[in-house]
């Protein structure tokens, strides 16, 4: 059983950093995709760069910075579990509460926005509760098993196939209402099919374990505290940069063919363990790198905050019953909006932290924890 080392927790800059870009990099990829509006209509203004630009930002963003929240999701709940077991308190109950506040606060972002992440989320934190307690050999077992993606793995061994129809159902009425619906058919479409249309499409895009393992890594990270700069901490990031950056560059000229449905999410984890490690090691190596990230750690201390933010914003700007940009715009010029919202929502965290030490939602959310 896993027991505190009773070191301190200070604030860990770069991960504020990391949410920070996470954040911005969701915001981004929800402007490329028109905030889950896949039309059929002609788009009216485009531009000859418009499918560069969305496969560049599907190699950085598609999958990876879901990912990157996940695993710092993992690193906060060990910050606030072993600071509890440092006072000599049992933090599992509290947090299973804050989960259910988190949850609640998923419901009242799919009303918005149907790809809504905090849901599922808060039922893969309650997952953290009694992995906690693990030994780290077990959890790094654990966090091997689901990083090699066995449901995949299975279906590729024994030929099974999961039938996705109603996924792809779900999706046409969902996007016929975001198309031609108002905003209360939306929001009623939303809360009606929001989380099995989130749930089934993690099964189908292979981050149903990907998205656990990634809660797990965050977790066990913290235990081992990498990310504070000691010891051989920086040695171990840069190891992980290289090894993750040769293998990224191997498997870009792969084609995957039958086997990508197994492979591409590995692939894509790899993807983010490069990214992750090369901020990390940038952070603690180059002054300049902090100065310019720090703007992203304000950013990235009301994640929650613009989480729930952009998907009000990018909802009204991008759906019929909004500006109704998603047949207007194509991926260049929506990319721009995206740009547009992440320096707006970054003002408005710079104004809000001049008098308050927590993000709204974020305040909240402490309070409603320790009610």
């Amino acid at each position: 059983m896993y027991k505190t080392r009773s070191l301190p927790n200070t604030r860990i800059d770069v991960a504020d950093a990391l949410r920070g870009i996470a954040v911005a990099g969701i915001i981004l990829y929800h402007s490329v995709e028109h905030f889950d509006i896949f039309t059929q209509k002609p788009i009216l203004h485009t531009l000859p760069c418009d499918q560069t630009v969305a496969d560049v930002l599907a190699w950085l963003f598609s999958g990876k910075m879901y990912g990157v929240f996940a695993m710092l999701f993992g690193l906060s709940f060990f910050i606030m579990n072993d600071n509890q077991q440092q006072k000599g308190k049992n933090f599992s109950g509290r947090f299973a509460w804050r989960m259910c506040l988190l949850f609640m606060f998923g419901v009242i972002n799919v009303a918005f926005y149907d790809g809504d992440i905090l849901m599922l989320y808060a039922c893969y934190g309650l997952l953290l509760i009694p992995i906690s307690y693990l030994p780290s050999k077990a959890v790094w077992c654990i966090i091997g098993l689901l990083a090699i993606q066995p449901v995949e793995l299975y279906c590729l061994l024994t030929g099974t196939t999961i039938d996705h129809s109603r996924l792809w159902d779900i999706y046409g009425q969902v996007m016929a209402m975001h198309e031609n619906g108002t905003f209360w058919e939306n929001a009623l479409i939303n809360l009606r099919y929001g989380f099995e249309l989130n749930l089934r499409f993690n099964v189908f895009s292979g981050r149903l374990t990907q998205l656990l393992c990634l809660f797990i890594l965050g977790m066990q990270l913290g235990r081992q505290r990498l990310f504070y700069n000691e010891g051989h901490n920086l040695q171990i990031w840069h190891k992980i940069l290289l090894t993750s950056t040769a293998i990224v560059i191997a498997l870009s000229f792969v084609n995957f063919g039958e086997l990508e449905g197994w492979l591409k999410p590995i692939y894509n984890l790899i993807i983010l363990l490069m990214i992750v490690s090369a901020i990390v090691s940038a952070w603690y190596a180059f002054e300049g790198v902090r100065r310019v990230l720090h703007h992203l750690c304000i950013f990235g201390r009301m994640s929650l905050t613009n989480y729930l933010l952009q998907s009000i914003i990018g909802c009204a700007i991008f759906c019929g019953y909004g500006l109704a940009y998603y047949y207007k715009l194509g991926i260049t010029y929506a990319v721009m909006v995206g740009i547009g919202m992440v320096i707006v929502q970054y003002l408005f965290a710079r104004f809000w932290f001049s008098s308050h030490q927590r993000g709204p939602l974020e305040g909240l959310w402490r309070k409603l924890t320790w009610i």
